[in-house]
């Protein structure tokens, strides 16, 4: 097997052009900018343990384009299907993204708040959906949900992890587990984080690193974008 000029080219003289640039940190940016803004929220937000890796695996996705993927593009798949090879190559990484998420436990991710501030609300909700819960220390147990899970908490980030605890679990208790908490947090106040000031500090740093790179010299970005495809 031997390399494309294109791409043996890039292999000894790699370097990270404005568009490469703009690919890999484009991304990371938005979820930076994101990130930042509910970090920021002054009230909890709810999101499940499979939405925020999905999320961290878009943001990742700019370095996999302008790394791997373009390093290693089949080059007879691009003889054969042109710049649609590249297709292939995002569903691969949306197949392999995918079946990352479903290996993984259920886990239910509260940002703005802390244990101290979740456990009651948690308490409360737990005692109508399962009387016959039971607490050992920061483990619950929920016999009739099919649930068993541990309290954790990120301090830096301010937020509320509860992560599963063993294999077998119950999907679908999981889920109304979900509803209930989001239903009661719906009037409760958390605690902005201000940490969401440094990420939107940075997430707009970079955009604006990126959009300056673009724009001075976009002679270079087009010719990179048609080696990228492939396009003589």
């Amino acid at each position: 097997m031997t390399l494309s000029k294109p791409t043996a080219t890039k292999v000894w003289n790699y370097q990270m052009d404005p568009l490469h640039l703009c690919i890999a940190l484009g991304p990371v940016a938005v979820y930076l900018l994101v990130l930042g803004m509910i970090n920021l929220w002054a009230r909890p937000f709810l999101t499940t343990g499979a939405r925020d890796t999905t999320a961290l695996g878009l943001a990742v996705t700019g370095f996999a384009v302008a790394g791997p993927m373009e390093l290693f593009l089949p080059e007879n798949a691009v003889d054969r299907f042109g710049s649609y090879a590249w297709l292939l190559l995002f569903a691969f990484y949306g197949l392999f993204l995918t079946l990352i998420v479903l290996l993984m436990r259920p886990r239910l991710v509260i940002y703005n708040t802390t244990v101290e501030q979740m456990r009651p609300i948690l308490a409360s909700v737990v005692a109508d959906l399962d009387g016959d819960a039971r607490w050992a220390g920061e483990c619950l147990v929920l016999p009739r949900l099919g649930i068993q899970l541990n309290i954790e908490s990120v301090g830096a980030l301010r937020n509320v992890q509860l992560i599963s605890a063993g294999a077998a679990q119950n999907y679908a208790g999981w889920r109304h587990l979900e509803i209930a908490v989001g239903n009661s947090l719906r009037d409760c106040r958390g605690t902005s984080n201000r940490i969401g000031y440094i990420m939107l500090f940075v997430g707009v740093l970079t955009l604006g690193v990126v959009t300056a790179f673009l724009c001075s010299d976009p002679q270079t970005v087009a010719q990179s974008l048609k080696e990228m495809l492939r396009q003589q």
